[in-house]
């Protein structure tokens, strides 16, 4: 298995073949716009490192790794025109550089090229492929309808923001370790294993996220910071709060999400101080560190190799102490 770093610059090539000058520009060049942003690649890094820890040559994996990218780009697109949000890995979101219906329409042409790329594979594969892929991105769709559906309820509970989490982020990168399992022709067993490990490891992932939306840098972060507390979310951070909080605190919390002010800076600091007063924000580090390891026991489990459960095992370890 190669390094992080070996990967994203084998990808990045793969990526920069597949873009193209096509017709019409308006379509194509906003799908070139976001998918050239950059990021971390996480997940057809993760894609194409998991084939070659089931012993294929990570070249063959470079198809479904693309598709997976394409199709989380596909999701944040349209995500972004829902949220209205200003920017996106530190550049003007889509719909803010064009417009909405360049948004709307660029993503589900993503959505369709991610399909394609299934068609470069024999049959077998194909089908398994496009089967994971459709069920995947089925309860990614139902994770984002949770997500707004929260917005205007007062009684969500911890339990229903990880199953929101889980179907928004989490199955995709499971998903993305099982393709490259899949490709790689492993066993069931180990697929199903693999997949576990990434669900988890996108949990965490996840709740890693919520907590640097709030207490991240926003130079390092490039997104908005507070921007989850701007639109009024009930993470984790907001959830947990509410339960470590006294009835004052927990009504003083309501009051704050409640508001929406020409200018933000001071709700965002109170809602911060009561995350940290709270130990909200210590209860999500330790949330982060519960579901990586539960990530890192499905290893076992696996029929790989010592070395190769150690390298998964420090990516994880990564992950969980990331900055951006």
């Amino acid at each position: 298995m190669q390094n992080i770093l070996f990967y994203q610059d084998a990808f990045r090539a793969h990526l920069d073949a597949m873009i193209s000058d096509k017709n019409p520009e308006t379509l194509y060049n906003p799908i070139h716009y976001i998918l050239k942003l950059g990021g971390k690649r996480l997940r057809p890094v993760l894609t194409l490192m998991t084939s070659e820890i089931f012993n294929c040559d990570y070249k063959k994996a470079l198809d479904a790794a693309l598709s997976i990218e394409v199709f989380h780009n596909f999701s944040l697109v349209h995500d972004d025109i829902m949220d209205d949000a200003p920017l996106r890995r530190g550049q003007k979101t889509v719909h803010e550089k064009w417009n909405i219906n360049t948004g709307i329409l660029s993503g589900d042409a993503m959505l369709i090229l991610a399909y394609q790329l299934f068609e470069n594979y024999e049959p077998n594969t194909f089908q398994a492929l496009a089967k994971l892929f459709s069920k995947t991105a089925l309860e990614v769709c139902e994770g984002q309808q949770y997500d707004i559906d929260f917005e205007t309820r007062e009684d969500v509970t911890i339990p229903e923001y990880l199953k929101m989490i889980e179907y928004k982020t989490a199955v995709l990168v499971g998903a993305a370790m099982k393709m490259g399992a899949i490709v790689a022709k492993a066993s069931e067993e180990d697929q199903n294993g693999i997949y576990e490990f990434g669900k988890n490891l996108g949990l965490a992932f996840q709740l890693q996220d919520d907590y640097l939306d709030a207490f991240g840098d926003p130079k390092s972060f490039g997104k908005q910071v507070g921007g989850d507390i701007i639109e009024n979310k009930k993470t984790f951070l907001y959830l947990k709060a509410l339960m470590l909080t006294s009835e004052d605190e927990q009504q003083q919390l309501k009051h704050l999400f409640s508001l929406q002010p020409s200018d933000q800076t001071e709700k965002i600091e109170a809602v911060k101080d009561v995350f940290l007063s709270s130990g909200s924000a210590e209860a999500t580090k330790q949330e982060i560190l519960r579901y990586t390891t539960k990530a890192f026991s499905v290893l076992e489990t696996l029929n790989i190799s010592k070395d190769n459960q150690q390298l998964l095992k420090q990516f994880g370890e990564q992950l969980m102490n990331r900055k951006v």
